[in-house]
């Protein structure tokens, strides 16, 4: 029996195209405030590096908001 292609089917909870790998430097201190590192988006690859926590998470909102507009892919991991 076919699939209706109309139905869509939800997408993972921890979908691929929402995942970081971020390293933290040495003299990251989150207790400090102080934090250091590189993050990169798993799926584009696009990277950068960040010197405070508000950097790393302007990065991860500018990719969340740019992957939360395309459409969900079903056969995600």
């Amino acid at each position: 029996m076919e699939k209706d292609a109309s139905v869509t089917q939800e997408e993972p909870a921890l979908a691929a195209r929402r995942a970081f790998v971020v390293q933290f430097r040495a003299e990251t201190e989150l207790t400090q405030a102080r934090c250091a590192g590189r993050v990169e988006h798993v799926v584009t690859g696009q990277a950068t590096h960040f010197q405070s926590v508000e950097e790393l998470l302007a990065f991860l909102t500018r990719i969340l908001t740019a992957v939360s507009t395309q459409p969900a892919n079903p056969h995600e991991p």
